[in-house]
C-alpha cells in the first residue's frame, strides 16, 4: 500500500545510442546504449542529484548518430560497459517514478541490457514509468498544446530556453525534459492576464535575465496618495491586519 505522506521521488532520464532508429525495438537491430543521463526530482523540485555515464557499446556508432549526439568511437574508448554500471544505475532509479520522452525507446534499451545480464528483471518491476510524449499527445488531442511534440518544439511552446543545446546529450536532455514535464503537469499553464503578458503559447512569461535593461516606471506621489485613499474604502483588508 502506498504511503500518502511519502515524498514523491521522480527521475527524469534520457539515453543516447549507437543508431538513430527510434523504434521501440531498435536494440534488437544490434544497437546499444552509449550514454544515460538522469535528473532527480523530489516533490516536483530538482534536488541537484544526477546520474550520468558514458558506456562502451562494443560496436561502432553510426555516423548518423554521431551527427546528432557527437559521441564517437574514439571518445568511448576506455568507458565502462553496461555490466559495470548496471548496479549503480539500478540503485539510483529503483523505487522512483521514471519520466522519459518516447519512454518505450529508452525503457526498451534498459530492459534489453538487464535481460542480457540476467539481473533485475524489467525496469517496470521496480519503477512506474511516465511517457511525456504520450502526455503531450493527450494534451494536443484536447487542444491544450499545438505543433510538433518533440523536445525542441515543446521547449518553444512552453517558453523554455534550450539555446545552449547544440547537440543531443542524455544528461542535458534530461534536464530540459524536467523543465518541460513540470510545465506540462503544473495544473495551471495559462494565467489569463489581460495585460498582454502571456507568452505566445499561453504559458508563463519569463522576465529577461538582464534586469538592468528593464524599464521601471514608479508611481508618482499623487498616484500613491490616491491609491491609499482607495484602499481605505476596503473593509477589513487583510493586508492591514497585524
Amino acid at each position: 500500500m502506498t504511503n500518502p505522506t511519502a515524498d514523491l521521488r521522480q527521475i527524469v532520464f534520457d539515453t543516447e545510442t549507437t543508431g538513430m532508429n527510434q523504434g521501440a525495438g531498435a536494440h534488437y537491430l544490434g544497437h546499444k546504449l552509449v550514454e544515460i543521463g538522469c535528473v532527480e526530482l523530489v516533490n516536483r523540485k530538482p534536488t541537484g542529484r544526477t546520474y550520468h555515464v558514458y558506456i562502451q557499446p562494443d560496436r561502432a556508432v553510426d555516423e548518423e548518430a554521431v551527427q546528432v549526439h557527437g559521441i564517437t568511437d574514439e571518445f568511448l574508448v576506455g568507458k565502462p560497459r553496461f555490466a559495470e554500471v548496471a548496479q549503480e544505475f539500478f540503485d539510483f532509479v529503483r523505487g522512483a517514478e521514471l519520466i522519459a520522452h518516447n519512454a518505450n525507446f529508452d525503457i526498451g534499451f534498459i530492459d534489453y541490457e538487464f535481460e542480457m545480464l540476467g539481473r533485475f528483471g524489467k525496469i517496470t518491476d521496480h519503477c512506474n514509468v511516465v511517457d511525456t510524449l504520450q502526455l503531450a499527445r493527450e494534451k494536443k488531442n484536447r487542444g491544450e498544446i499545438q505543433g510538433n511534440l518533440n523536445l525542441d518544439a515543446l521547449c518553444r511552446f512552453y517558453g523554455i530556453d534550450n539555446s545552449h543545446r547544440t547537440l543531443h546529450g542524455a544528461l542535458l536532455d534530461a534536464e530540459i525534459l524536467a523543465d518541460v514535464f513540470l510545465f506540462m503537469t503544473g495544473g495551471q499553464e495559462k494565467l489569463n492576464f489581460s495585460s498582454g503578458l502571456e507568452g505566445e503559447a499561453g504559458g508563463i512569461v519569463r522576465l529577461p535575465s538582464d534586469r538592468s535593461r528593464t524599464k521601471v516606471i514608479r508611481a508618482s506621489a499623487d498616484e500613491l496618495d490616491n491609491h491609499s485613499k482607495r484602499m481605505e474604502l476596503v473593509s477589513d483588508a487583510i493586508w492591514l491586519r497585524h
